[in-house]
């Protein structure tokens, strides 16, 4: 008897490890909205839903670029500064019309980052490298372009961020199809197969003669356009262009969106369900600490906790 007890309680652990990787955001989200529900006043109310939703947006779909980085076992850093790059350079062509000034800032994050993941597939710096180097840079480009705050007036723009279908803000609705998009793209086509493989074994995919730069350097490539989707988003949404505070600290929101949903930092296994339930977490977690007049500095600690608790969990089911 005591040794079936023994032999089951790791067994238990390793159960329940992997339960807390799989199902543990979803968790943590039931948790966050009856707490919220019981203890936040007007929680309920439409008018909040539709606020919480439109400012998860944009890091859900950051979050989606950031889940293919890391499923490659990579990890794209660059992201919050594309965003303040794509913000700036709204402001610079909108002049020319809004969907040109559009294009521009995605075409712009598309090229940072084709230079990530050329980085990466052909010289053989780390991403982490790579994608630090060019977060820096990024920043500093945006503001000699926009030194400064600059107001967004353009009717397009305003509709975009402040528009909706049947009471659904444009916002949300876009980064409901991205969610799908990408989803498709992992689970349904051979690019996802091969973005997986790679993740799980470089040596073994070259082996094996998958493409692994293209595929590198295409992971990179979506991970910049959807950064700059999103800084285009969060600009329409606040009618100015910031690039000084736009995208601060966003790679942090989106590491943890993606890792407290599952997909691993080894790579080898990518969750979008997981990623999505992920950044409506943090998006809750942050809004309960404002709403409960606690600093935003315990928005970051908070948010460090969870993903020193998720990682915990992915390296000891790793090691079963």
């Amino acid at each position: 008897m005591t040794q079936l007890a023994l032999r089951g309680q790791p067994l238990d652990r390793a159960r329940s490890l992997r339960l807390l990787q799989d199902y543990g955001v979803y968790a943590g989200v039931l948790v966050l909205l009856l707490a919220n529900v019981v203890l936040t006043p007007n929680f309920l109310s439409t008018e909040n839903f539709r606020t919480q939703a439109v400012q998860v947006a944009p890091v859900l779909i950051v979050a989606l670029g950031m889940a293919l980085a890391i499923g490659s076992e990579g990890v794209d850093l660059s992201v919050g500064s594309v965003m303040a790059l794509s913000t700036a350079l709204i402001s610079l062509y909108l002049g020319y019309g809004p969907l040109a000034a559009i294009l521009v800032a995605v075409l712009g994050g598309m090229l940072v980052g084709l230079a990530n993941g050329s980085l990466i597939a052909f010289i053989g710096v780390q991403p982490i490298v790579a994608t630090l180097a060019l977060m820096v840079a990024c920043r500093g480009l945006a503001n000699v372009f926009l030194p400064q705050l600059k107001d967004v007036r353009d009717p397009t723009m305003a509709s975009l961020g402040s528009g909706d279908v049947f009471g659904i803000p444009y916002l949300v609705l876009i980064a409901v199809a991205l969610a799908l998009l990408v989803a498709f793209l992992v689970r349904r086509t051979t690019f996802g197969r091969q973005l997986l493989a790679i993740g799980d074994s470089r040596p073994a995919a070259q082996l094996a003669g998958l493409p692994v730069r293209r595929v590198l350097i295409l992971v990179y490539v979506v991970s910049g356009a959807l950064a700059a989707i999103a800084g285009v988003l969060a600009t329409a949404r606040l009618t100015a262009s910031d690039p000084t505070s736009l995208g601060n600290l966003m790679e942090l929101s989106a590491i943890t969106a993606v890792v407290v949903g599952g997909t691993p930092l080894s790579g080898g296994r990518v969750r979008i369900g997981g990623t999505v339930a992920g950044a409506v977490l943090i998006q809750l977690l942050t809004a309960t600490l404002i709403k409960h007049d606690l600093p935003p500095s315990w928005t970051q600690i908070a948010q460090a906790v969870v993903i020193i608790a998720a990682v915990y969990a992915a390296r000891e089911r790793g090691r079963r």
